[in-house]
């Protein structure tokens, strides 16, 4: 799979050995099983079950895959920094003797200097969310590698009102979300989440920015009771990192109905207009910076 080219930020951290500030990388809440790689050669670095809560702020790993991560005495003499044995690549450092975990070791790791792959079998399966307008979620999820589709629609209610003037209205029951269809051998469920729940503010009851209104209201229809399981154990891990009380409702696999066809692909042919310009794009240039390696590079369909 073709990786797109370092942000400045993974440049900053991989080759001039930066610090990102903690907790506001990615992976914190992340409890998905697959493979931690160095994200400027993709060599695998971590496997899941190497990955505990720490508290620090970064991921943090108890141990690593053979081979995979030497050690450099830092200048000052007093810490122990991490690097990808294949590129040199800046990981972080390592701590012993905390008693942490049963294994006493602690890989403090930049998310920026990380990619994930997870280990699952390929095959498409579905995911839907509402978190706000649906133009907004549907331009952020089209460009992620292992995305084939992204429909923007209506979810909650009942077919007949499942327009956009009744929706609108904010009292059909319905709830503006996006139906995405993806492979979890390229992006998992719980990696899906982790953009979910960056995009849009999950402590916020019915109201995303200036949009207002039971439609606009964050919820995650779970497709099966794994999925609802995968939504819970992000929600108690953002909730302890201290995100706020997180109100999305998980609810169950409900009726989808695709929205009408000009509300579809709507920001990638209306980018100039006022509610693009001022509110999508600068989410999505922020957004597709932070989950890079996850971008779909130019050109691939």
């Amino acid at each position: 799979m073709r990786q797109p080219p370092l942000t400045d930020d993974e440049q900053q951290v991989l080759e001039d050995k930066g610090t990102e500030r903690p907790f506001s990388g990615r992976f914190l809440s992340l409890d998905d099983q697959g493979t931690y790689c160095c994200r400027r050669c993709q060599s695998p670095l971590f496997r899941s079950e190497h990955k505990f809560e720490s508290g620090c702020g970064w991921p943090s790993f108890d141990d690593e895959i053979a081979g995979a991560v030497c050690r450099e005495t830092d200048a000052d003499g007093r810490r122990t920094e991490i690097l990808c044995a294949q590129c040199g690549g800046h990981l972080g450092h390592v701590f012993e003797g905390e008693g942490l975990t049963a294994k006493n070791l602690r890989h403090c790791v930049n998310a920026l200097s990380m990619s994930f792959a997870p280990s699952a079998e390929a095959g498409e399966q579905w995911a839907v969310f509402g978190g706000g307008c649906f133009w907004c979620l549907e331009a952020l999820f089209q460009r992620l590698q292992g995305v084939s589709s992204v429909t923007s629609g209506y979810a909650g209610g009942e077919q007949e009102r499942a327009d956009y003037r009744s929706v609108c209205a904010g009292d059909s029951g319905h709830i503006e979300v996006i139906r995405i269809g993806f492979d979890p051998a390229i992006i998992s469920f719980g990696q899906l989440l982790e953009l979910f729940f960056d995009c849009h503010d999950p402590t916020s009851w019915d109201q995303q920015g200036a949009d207002k209104g039971s439609q606009y209201r964050s919820a995650i229809f779970c497709q099966d009771d794994t999925q609802r399981q995968i939504a819970q154990q992000q929600i108690t891990a953002l909730e302890q990192l201290g995100r706020g009380r997180i109100v999305t409702e998980l609810r169950g696999n409900e009726p989808f109905y695709p929205a009408e066809a000009e509300h579809q692909n709507y920001f990638n042919q209306h980018s100039n207009q006022p509610y693009c310009h001022w509110n999508i794009k600068p989410k999505l240039a922020a957004l597709m910076a932070k989950y890079s390696d996850r971008v779909r590079p130019e050109g691939d369909a």
